[in-house]
């Protein structure tokens, strides 16, 4: 029997009985089980959503369906579907056509066309390019289609969202970080950098950059908690460090701790030393 199943149906089947039922397992949402002591995956919530509604998975967990990472387990489950409202779930009763919805491993889910039209108008700026950024990184999708369906839905709600958030998108970015990190940047007036830059030092690789002014020989990195509890990634962190120096380029490091005005200062410093103007 495949977790999570229809309570009723493992009733009705003779796979249960209806003590065993009440006893063994609990339900994530009603009547879709789990075993009792089961965590229920991401996976699970979206797979159990899908049987307890018959709707179409949207939203954050349909990116994540398609690939995109950083999607926490607990994350609300975004349906297309009428019903009633329950704990963790989000319902959406709202017009999509077939050819915005596919079925992906038995669930039915949105297109990543119109997974990105959702998120772009349903959530704040910088959380819908970072969600974004995410997707077209994990399962590339693309633009025109997205804008052919603000054609086709011109009065959808969040549309001003959407034109706004759809430019920045970028998926070269690996993590929410550096899309906030690209995003302080552009907002500070900063030209909008080239992500995932490979250099090479006499055709030897030396390092990808998370983003880089190529024309200044001036980059970025945001750095995550691996750069601390490897010592393999601290190692070649210390020798890329003087291939970089050796190539005259300047990196701005980037950690969770900094200040935001002095990550702009700082690059924004090295930009017009090397010949930037704004």
């Amino acid at each position: 029997m495949r977790i999570p199943f229809v309570g009723s149906a493992a009733v009705t089947e003779g796979h249960l009985s209806r003590s065993q039922l009440r006893t063994s397992y609990r339900p994530i949402y009603r009547g879709i089980y789990v075993p009792a002591r089961h965590e229920p995956t991401l996976r699970d919530r979206i797979v159990g959503a899908s049987l307890a509604t018959g709707g179409v998975i949207a939203g954050v967990a349909a990116s994540a369906w398609h690939g995109a990472s950083w999607v926490d387990a607990d994350t609300d489950i975004e349906v297309v579907s009428t019903g009633r409202p329950q704990r963790g779930l989000v319902l959406h009763n709202e017009r999509i056509t077939s050819h915005e919805i596919t079925c992906i491993d038995c669930v039915r889910v949105t297109t990543r066309a119109r997974t990105a039209f959702d998120l772009a108008r349903r959530l704040p700026r910088d959380k819908s390019v970072a969600r974004l950024d995410a997707l077209m990184h994990a399962n590339p999708f693309a633009m025109d289609d997205v804008y052919a369906l603000t054609g086709r839905n011109p009065r959808a709600r969040g549309l001003p969202l959407l034109r706004k958030a759809l430019p920045l998108v970028d998926g070269g970015a690996e993590s929410p970080r550096e899309s906030w990190l690209r995003l302080l940047f552009i907002d500070a007036g900063l030209p909008k950098p080239t992500t995932q830059f490979v250099l090479y030092e006499d055709r030897r690789y030396v390092r990808r950059i998370d983003m880089v002014w190529t024309e200044f020989k001036v980059g970025a990195e945001y750095d995550g908690a691996q750069h601390l509890t490897s010592r393999a990634q601290y190692a070649k962190d210390v020798w890329a460090a003087r291939a970089l120096a050796r190539l005259d380029w300047h990196i701005v490091h980037v950690i969770k701790e900094d200040d935001s005005h002095e990550i702009v200062n700082e690059a924004r410093a090295a930009l017009l030393s090397r010949g930037w103007r704004p």
